[in-house]
């Protein structure tokens, strides 16, 4: 979406939709869940939270994490693997990274991008299953695992892989 947004001209017009709802954090590792708009939510105690998230579907990733690390007695452990194209394309990479310094013993951290730049501390190349058990939590801490990016990114990459390392469809949820 990125390149899109850089793409447009004065006189453009974009559609813009959410936030849906169906998603809300309610402290302590609790979530509240709706399948759909119309459905009771489900509530979902977790300790660890696993995130992936692809460009600009960091932001609702960010609101969560801000949720979680705002409060001292809150112990979720949020574990963020976030994708790129490029290391510039990188949305909010100070503010994700200032959260880590801060609370490093809650916030866990890792990148990827497409084309990596020579120095580079980071994974290359599109999330696969090696990314997702080197930096989310384990199916056995029956973590609750929030994806947000583009459709190919997600049906092609996270879903399949998730199911790969053992991540039931019952604890993945997509923005």
């Amino acid at each position: 979406m990125s390149q899109y947004l850089e793409g447009m001209k004065i006189g453009d017009t974009i559609e813009f939709r959410g936030p849906n709802g169906l998603l809300v954090y309610q402290g302590k590792g609790k979530f509240a869940i709706r399948p759909d708009k119309k459905s009771n939510p489900v509530i979902k105690t977790v300790k660890s939270v696993g995130m992936i998230a692809g460009g600009t579907g960091i932001t609702p990733m960010l609101q969560v994490i801000r949720a979680i690390m705002k409060d001292p007695d809150d112990h979720t452990v949020c574990h963020l693997l976030f994708a790129n194209q490029t290391e510039k394309d990188i949305l909010l990479r100070p503010e994700l990274e200032e959260l880590r310094n801060e609370h490093s013993a809650r916030f866990k951290l890792w990148f990827t991008v497409d084309k990596a730049p020579e120095v580079w501390d980071y994974s290359e190349g599109f999330v696969n299953e090696e990314m997702i058990r080197d930096h989310l939590p384990p199916p056995e801490e029956e973590p609750l695992v929030l994806m947000c990016g583009p459709p190919p990114m997600i049906q092609y990459a996270c879903l399949p892989n998730l199911d790969r390392v053992g991540h039931p469809k019952e604890r993945l949820f997509t923005f």
